[in-house]
């Protein structure tokens, strides 16, 4: 029997998908974190250094000489980042698309579940499990902060990052979710999203280095999560106003198209 409570449902029914993610994205943050001692020998400088500069900006590698720097670009600016935007735009993906293109939604919504109800519960799930990875994300950065030596990184910068990263993830998951929504596809809103993350990543870390394109990065959600450097400055108001605002545009514009189209079945 469905549960009256599309959100607790949706906890439910992932938990094994999210206990996978948060694993991973830890233990990866972990094993790049590792890394920072051996980061500071004069022959790893050395070999940095053989680096073209371009290439280094490319990857976010243009600041290695403190833990801050380090951390901003291996850990939080790198694969990190990436690997929360596919976790949230694969679950997304699924708040709508992925029981329409089942052909179960127009059975879920013959119960006493309204659409809107049953679309805000869901995302507000995918949010919880935003919230959990990057909750321990930050109590594994906090573990390892004696260990691996990253001195003037304080808890609350951690926090800030870990916080911008959340909102970085509720975006592209919003984003995943609307298109769903709207078109009840999930290859559409997967398509959509990937290709959208894709040029966001881009426009912050190669179109730069292309003279008239620097502009490009004031659009990316990338530089709106680590442009203001929240692991030296803390929480960045603007950059978080802007995904905080973005994400609930997209989520109401999504739950507005779902709620007056037709639902395939």
């Amino acid at each position: 029997m469905l549960p009256r409570n599309p959100f607790t449902k949706a906890l439910v029914d992932t938990r094994r998908s999210l206990l996978g993610w948060t694993v991973a994205i830890a233990a990866v943050a972990a094993m790049y974190a590792a890394f920072w001692p051996s980061m500071q020998a004069p022959e790893m400088q050395e070999a940095l250094e053989a680096y073209p500069e371009g290439l280094m900006e490319a990857f976010n590698y243009s600041d290695l000489t403190s833990a801050a720097g380090y951390l901003g670009s291996a850990v939080y600016g790198l694969l990190v980042p990436l690997l929360v935007t596919v976790f949230a735009i694969a679950a997304g993906t699924r708040v709508v698309a992925g029981d329409e293109e089942a052909g179960t939604l127009d059975l879920i919504l013959a119960h006493p579940v309204g659409r809107v109800r049953l679309a805000v519960q869901r995302f507000a799930a995918l949010l919880v499990g935003l919230a959990v990875i990057t909750v321990l994300l930050w109590l594994v950065m906090l573990a390892l902060t004696g260990p691996a030596q990253f001195d003037g990184v304080s808890a609350g910068e951690f926090g800030a990052a870990s916080l911008q990263l959340a909102l970085l993830g509720t975006t592209f998951g919003a984003l995943a979710y609307a298109v769903g929504a709207a078109t009840g596809r999930r290859a559409v809103a997967l398509g959509v999203s990937a290709g959208v993350a894709v040029l966001a990543y881009l426009a912050n870390s190669v179109f730069p280095q292309v003279e008239g394109a620097e502009w490009a990065a004031e659009l990316s959600p990338f530089h709106w999560y680590m442009g203001g450097q929240p692991l030296v400055n803390g929480v960045q108001a603007g950059g978080s106003l802007l995904l905080l605002g973005t994400s609930a545009l997209l989520v109401a514009a999504g739950t507005w198209a779902f709620s007056r189209r037709d639902v395939a079945v």
